[in-house]
């Protein structure tokens, strides 16, 4: 997962460089496909002879020049998102293409460059991320530096920054790391917090005093384009103390290590999916600082997203297409009915529903709950490492899954993942 996808495709093209050509600018064309997320290139300059040549580096796309990195480099990638410093990341439009390269200082006998160009196309699958974090830009004590390498370290793809009522962080992050940065607020008042996402600069003032002033604040990261999540409605310091009429897209069921809050969070949830809401279920680490228990991925988010970008991210959590695990290496739940996945709504008739839970262990327990309640629990056997379970719809609003597994530290079975619902019209 990441950046540099396993269907890349790359070609390589050769230009010889006379010396009649040293101090010219020379373009090498390639096409870049429609639906790239990423293009990379690697240069080689082959030496003729003993002298040596210098060759500068760039690229332009079909409107501008795109970056320049002159003898500095010898490769550098452009994403959507991101970018090497020097390039400039953004869409990847299709079209001709050129790479630049400067012959600042051309031999007598010339030379030869060889050029990897490498297309990573937009594909849809599944993204690991945290989606609550802070920062130095808050009460956290990480750079914005470190958490990119302690995520990439952990095998996540995204991190959402969400420092405590500041967007100097969305201004600061790097753009040249493999870790992509959902930009984001953590709109922390006296009686509950909230994540705006996607915003870099959500909103002006984040003083809340009275409802009036909490439905102000939201109408204005709205008007800006956030998206909003409800964080720890439960937590026993932090939680929820408003009135719970308000404008919100998701609620953070799981928040940090599992524990008694996080169960009332994801029992409330529930209580909502059963009164018909379809309500997106999301969680987040609220890693402040170096701690034993409290680390980036834990619970880690998984997003069935077409590219690695803020946007599409958002956009597919928006859609429920989520799924939590305590770590990013699962257990991972695959629910689906016919065409239809988590978040959802499965309109095909005849359709069984389906699991396949991976990276299980011994002794897990797989829960299949609805608008019912708990209707299936089946527990992993000795060297079975996959649970794979179909069963008909039924007259049900919902199916999702949960899997728990047993703790030898607190001495209970705590919660180790949750899907989002398949929904039905049904009932």
């Amino acid at each position: 997962m990441g950046i540099v996808q396993e269907c890349s495709k790359s070609e390589t093209v050769s230009r010889f460089i006379s010396h009649d050509e040293e101090s010219l600018y020379i373009e090498v064309p390639f096409t870049v496909p429609a639906g790239t997320e990423q293009i990379k290139v690697k240069m080689e300059v082959i030496q003729v002879g003993a002298a040596s040549s210098i060759i500068d580096l760039g690229v332009k796309d079909p409107k501008r020049i795109r970056g320049w990195s002159g003898g500095e480099r010898t490769e550098f990638f452009i994403h959507q998102a991101k970018a090497t410093p020097g390039y400039l990341h953004g869409e990847l439009e299709a079209g001709e293409w050129a790479v630049i390269l400067g012959a600042y200082k051309v031999a007598t006998k010339g030379c030869t460059v060889n050029l990897t160009i490498e297309y990573s196309p937009e594909e849809l699958r599944w993204l690991r991320g945290d989606l609550h974090t802070h920062s130095v830009h808050s009460d956290g004590t990480f750079t914005l530096r470190e958490k990119a390498n302690i995520a990439e370290s952990e095998g996540l793809d995204f991190l959402g920054l969400t420092d405590h009522n500041a967007s100097s962080q969305n201004e600061a992050y790097p753009r040249d790391v493999n870790t992509l940065f959902i930009p984001g607020m953590e709109l922390t008042t006296n009686k509950g917090h909230l994540n705006l996402f996607g915003v870099h600069d959500p909103i002006r003032d984040f003083r809340v005093n009275t409802m009036e002033e909490l439905h102000s604040r939201l109408k204005e990261a709205r008007e800006n384009g956030a998206y909003i999540s409800l964080n720890h409605p439960y937590c026993r310091n932090t939680g929820w103390r408003w009135d719970w009429d308000f404008d919100y897209d998701w609620v953070e069921v799981w928040n940090g290590p599992w524990r008694e809050e996080n169960q009332d969070a994801v029992d409330w949830w529930q209580e909502q999916l059963v009164l018909g809401k379809r309500l997106v279920a999301v969680g987040g680490s609220d890693a402040h600082r170096p701690h034993l228990h409290v680390v980036h991925g834990m619970p880690t988010t998984w997003v069935y997203s077409k590219s690695l970008t803020s946007s599409d991210i958002l956009k597919s959590i928006e859609k429920g297409h989520v799924v939590l695990s305590y770590l990013p290496q699962g257990p991972f739940i695959n629910l689906t009915c016919g065409n239809s996945m988590v978040g959802d709504v499965c309109e095909e008739k005849n359709q069984n529903v389906e699991i396949k839970v991976e990276d299980i262990q011994f002794s897990d327990v797989v829960k299949v709950i609805s608008n019912h309640g708990i209707e299936q629990e089946v527990m992993v056997e000795e060297g079975q490492n996959q649970v794979e379970l179909s069963w008909s719809v039924g007259k049900r609003l919902f199916y999702r899954v949960e899997v728990w597994r047993y703790s030898p530290e607190v001495k209970m079975r705590q919660l180790a993942a949750l899907s989002n619902p398949i929904y039905f019209l049904n009932e």
